[in-house]
């Protein structure tokens, strides 16, 4: 999953109004670029907004766009630059200082992210996201009053908003009022169970207060919620730890490790762990991978340095403690630690030199002590300066570089916590449902998937193969449910080549084939309306041209969830989640896959939101009477009996998708969201179980939540 920004979905439902006197349609290439937006396209949306500022500079909304699309690329400047643009033709559009807002917030610009959400409440003075973002810019800008005034207002508004008390909260503890801190994360935890981060803030503060069974009891719950946060289990470690469950300790940091080989805190934390048991070796693997990333921890150089004294390597103890000493000519142990082995090396000289300076040194400082002066080991400081010695009783934070702290554990560091926690409030899912158990999402043929997907779909229809053998289009389709955003070059290449295949349509009898390409690249390009009429002039020549029925239906869906969002009316919106009957316990909100874009839908479709899905069933059917083994388009049409409520039907689709293909992860996935919906619990906690088996982790989720119930 990549990044996200919360106000998309917002503008997609706004839906701007152009003129369309131009040289392009401008109303058609904005509404594509905003199709485009909407699925993550953000290369490509930009590209059509391109499009309409070249033509009508003068127009505000696709600056806004665009700069959307640029906060979602992670370039903040051209983000804000875009935005400052789009307010300079029209100074009242409320969505643009959100965008500038949440931009320079992101570049650190904490006064002017300020000063942007003070004019967006000046328009709209009880909005939420905005609230959220001015409360968290005055923490973040170490204002503790107003950020605090701002969550106020905020609850006054909204005082059942549970994510106003865990932030809220979570400014208490900064300010080092841990009994409001306490207070809002309780009251936040009352209003949300299935809200991870406000567990694991109580459990921070539960440690820093010593009550290792408490934040243990915390950091367990918030990873039964949400166990994809490595944060989590670097600080049930720390609980472990003082619980003397060194097992459990290295178990935890075992794990983070596997996800993520590069975590320094995980790994600096596992070294001082396995030295603590004798497994000298291994700890000295552990910091040398924390030494390779980061060359200046002068922390893990230091514990490395007592490894290897233990071990027998003298001369590269000496060596570490050399470079330790030079950026902590105050550390007075290290010197009588270089003394020691300088002994044992037989350089008695040097030995007894590191002695006596580290003797009359450590007098020296004694002094400087009693005159009122803070003393590090980098320097003496003035009793009123401020010295890098926060002192959190058996832990550190990973920004502390007091050397004299080298053997304590990391604790998961407050800011790094931040600026992730941050940085989610301020992002969202471009068409952010807010729905905590999704369907995985429908499958499309076409010709490009994210590099990153686990899995692969290898089961390729003999269908696809034998198009794919005529080579008659430009690309090998392959089908996924894991489309890819476009690269600029790979935009450029489908705009000509719709061009290219307009040409043969309007110089060929054999017109077919260039159809569906063209087809699939207006499909690609998210030009929806076109792509859909394409399909159905393949289909009107050959009836029996079944991809064109399947992507058809594919298309139709897609442009069913624009419509429902434009329109305001979609249930996705109000964050509705799926809620499953567990025998007589009802389980709401829980957090499911990261796959979907198909929504469970908690009321009944409407009677043209029935007739579309007529109409895209239909088009399975027609797949299915032609092509009775093609999996993909039983676990499509299941899908689709989902967003009907029909789950029964659905279920009798992904068995046959099952029953073709026995390794379709998806399926059993889809198929035990449904049982678990009737309350046939068992059967789907087996299907979730055999999903995660064949590499659904998200499963594990859910299993782990229904149980814990």
């Amino acid at each position: 999953m990549r990044r996200f920004f919360f106000l998309v979905l917002t503008l997609i439902l706004t839906g701007f109004a152009v003129s369309v006197h131009s040289q392009i349609n401008v109303d058609r290439v904005l509404a594509n670029g905003r199709n485009a937006l909407y699925f993550e396209d953000y290369i490509l949306s930009i590209q059509y907004f391109n499009q309409v500022i070249r033509v009508k500079p003068y127009l505000p909304e696709p600056y806004l766009f665009r700069a959307m699309a640029k906060f979602n690329l992670d370039d903040y400047q051209g983000a804000e630059n875009d935005a400052t643009l789009c307010l300079e033709r029209n100074p009242f559009l409320f969505y643009a200082y959100q965008c500038r807002g949440a931009a320079r917030q992101s570049m650190g610009n904490y006064q002017g992210a300020i000063e942007d959400y003070q004019s967006a409440l000046k328009i709209r003075q009880e909005d939420r996201q905005s609230l959220v973002n001015l409360g968290i810019a005055y923490l973040q800008s170490k204002n503790y009053d107003e950020s605090e005034k701002t969550f106020d207002l905020l609850l006054k508004y909204q005082p059942r908003y549970s994510r106003a008390y865990m932030l809220r909260g979570a400014m208490f503890a900064e300010k080092g009022d841990t009994s409001r801190a306490f207070t809002d994360f309780e009251k936040a935890i009352d209003l949300d169970k299935y809200y991870a981060p406000s567990y694991a803030q109580r459990g921070l503060l539960y440690l820093q207060r010593s009550d290792y069974q408490g934040a243990l009891e915390d950091f367990n719950q918030a990873i039964k919620i949400d166990d994809q946060n490595i944060g989590f289990f670097i600080n049930r470690g720390l609980a472990r730890y003082y619980l003397n469950d060194f097992r459990g300790a290295m178990s935890d940091y075992d794990q983070v490790i596997t996800r993520d080989p590069q975590n320094l805190v995980a790994r600096f934390n596992r070294g001082l762990l396995r030295a603590q048991v004798g497994d000298d070796n291994r700890a000295i693997d552990d910091f040398n991978e924390v030494i390779k990333q980061e060359p200046d921890n002068f922390m893990a150089i230091y514990n490395r340095a007592i490894l290897k004294e233990q071990t027998g390597d003298y001369r590269g103890a000496q060596a570490d403690l050399n470079t330790v000493l030079v950026e902590y000519p105050n550390f007075v142990p290290g010197f009588y630690y270089r003394s020691e082995i300088k002994r044992k090396m037989g350089d008695t000289k040097g030995a007894d030199r590191d002695y006596w300076y580290a003797y009359d040194l450590e007098q020296n400082l004694r002094k400087e002590r009693e005159k009122g002066k803070q003393v590090t080991g980098k320097e003496v400081l003035d009793s009123g300066a401020v010295a890098d010695n926060k002192d959190i009783d058996k832990t550190r934070e990973k920004s502390d570089k007091n050397i004299e702290k080298f053997n304590r554990l990391v604790v998961y560091d407050k800011d790094e916590q931040q600026q992730s926690r941050y940085k989610s409030e301020l992002r969202g899912r471009v068409q952010d449902k807010q729905v905590k158990v999704d369907l995985i999402s429908q499958f499309v043929i076409t010709y490009y998937e994210k590099d990153e997907a686990l899995r692969k779909y290898t089961h390729l229809d003999r269908l696809l193969e034998e198009y794919n053998n005529r080579m008659v289009l430009k690309l090998q389709l392959k089908i996924t449910n894991n489309e890819a955003a476009l690269t600029d070059d790979q935009a450029e290449f489908h705009f000509r080549s719709i061009d290219d295949y307009s040409l043969l349509i309007e110089k060929s009898e054999k017109k077919l084939d260039a159809l569906f390409g063209r087809a699939l690249d207006f499909m690609i390009l998210q030009d929806l309306a076109e792509a859909q009429a394409d399909l159905t002039r393949v289909i009107d020549l050959d009836s029996r041209f079944a991809m064109a029925y399947f992507d058809r239906a594919v298309v139709r869906y897609k442009q069913m969830e624009l419509d429902s969002y434009n329109s305001g009316t979609s249930e996705s919106t109000t964050g509705l989640s799926l809620n499953l009957q567990s025998g007589k316990k009802t389980v709401s909100g829980i957090p499911g896959a990261q796959y979907a874009t198909t929504k469970i839908q908690e009321t009944n479709p409407d009677t043209k939101k029935m007739y579309e899905l007529d109409l895209i069933i239909k088009d399975y059917d027609s797949v299915l009477k032609m092509n009775p083994d093609f999996i993909y388009a039983y676990f499509n049409r299941g899908n689709m009996r989902c967003v009907q409520k029909d789950f029964r039907t659905a279920i009798l689709d992904y068995n046959e998708a099952i029953k073709r293909e026995p390794d379709f992860a998806e399926a059993y996935f889809n198929r035990g969201l449904s049982r678990l919906y009737l309350g046939d619990t068992q059967r789907g906690i087996e299907d979730l179980s055999k999903a995660g088996e064949l590499g659904i982790v998200d499963a594990y989720n859910i299993i782990k939540r229904m149980s814990s119930e």
